[in-house]
């Protein structure tokens, strides 16, 4: 299944599937038009999303910046968007 992408003002949003408490951080794929990133650090104080951003931006090659989560802030299913990248550019780098 292809990552469902939504055009906004600011930029591109998809859906993740945040899984914390890995063994590390890394993307791991698009699962029911989510994408799926385990994340090491536990969902305790925010900081298992401030790795969620820091992974994705790393994955994307972008600044830590262009990535926002925008819903989902307590949640494992969370919407982020992504600055400065089209559609087919943010696909590639993810799947690489």
């Amino acid at each position: 299944m292809e990552l469902e992408l939504t055009p906004v003002a600011d930029g591109l949003r998809f859906l993740v599937f945040a899984k914390p408490r890995a063994s590390r951080s890394r993307v791991l794929g698009v699962k029911q038009g989510a994408l799926e990133v385990a994340i090491a650090a536990p969902p305790v104080d925010g900081a298992a999303n401030t790795e969620l951003l820091k992974t994705l931006a790393k994955s994307l090659g972008v600044s830590k910046s262009s990535v926002v989560l925008v819903a989902g802030e307590t949640s494992k299913h969370k919407r982020v968007v992504v600055q400065g990248l089209s559609a087919d550019e943010l696909r590639r780098r993810l799947m690489g």
